[in-house]
């Protein structure tokens, strides 16, 4: 039995059924986009909403307050980040999605801003630990480090530093080679951390954010 023919009409040698989500689409773009936005496009912002619902679970408590969200979504998030199991868990992200799809164009726009707040103070904070840490284990380890670092910040307390410095560097304990085979970090004394305190605290107030010189082989 041979089936009835489709339907519908060839565009630059495709053939597009009637009634397709191709053959809407045609339709769409012939009115001049008049029925609103594509499956495509509906679906995509669908998506993209739903992934800053997600991204919400792990914003901020002081940022969260910061937004005007309706009651539903706000409890909604509370419980999805109670449940564990996969298929609940599955379900309450589709009724975020939902109430997300709600908001209007204003509070999506501050969900996202916030969420930028986050992760740009996340990296941050991370490069300027990372700032600390290299200063202070260069200061232990070379003279001239600490030189170098009066001159980029010379609002420092010289004789603290030059105190903890000194100190960091009696309570080093060698490695050995025992100790190095096992896997073994060595133990630093309390002036390594107050050491690493201060040069955060001098790094926080914004005076410079240069990373330490390397020394080159050939000096």
């Amino acid at each position: 039995m041979s089936r009835k023919p489709k339907k519908g009409y060839f565009v630059r040698g495709q053939f597009v059924a009637e009634g397709s989500e191709l053959d809407l689409e045609y339709k769409r773009e012939l009115k001049g986009g008049l029925d609103g936005p594509s499956r495509t496009e509906l679906k995509r912002e669908s998506t993209e909403l739903q992934e800053l619902g997600t991204a919400l679970l792990t914003l901020r408590r002081d940022l969260m307050d910061g937004l005007a969200l309706p009651d539903k979504l706000v409890d909604g998030l509370a419980e999805a980040k109670r449940i564990t199991n996969f298929e609940g868990k599955r379900r309450q992200m589709q009724f975020i999605g939902k109430q997300m799809r709600l908001l209007s164009p204003e509070t999506l726009q501050a969900v996202r801003e916030a969420l930028d707040i986050q992760r740009l103070g996340s990296a941050k904070d991370t490069q300027a630990l990372h700032l600390a840490e290299a200063w202070r284990d260069r200061l232990i380890a070379d003279d001239a480090a600490v030189g170098e670092w009066l001159a980029h910040h010379p609002q420092t307390d010289i004789q603290q530093l030059r105190a903890l410095v000194r100190q960091a560097r009696k309570d080093a304990v060698p490695v050995t080679n025992a100790a190095v085979s096992q896997g073994l970090a060595p133990r630093q004394g309390r002036a390594y951390r107050e050491l690493f305190k201060l040069v955060r605290s001098v790094l926080t107030d914004g005076q410079s954010d240069e990373a330490p010189e390397e020394e080159s082989e050939d000096e």
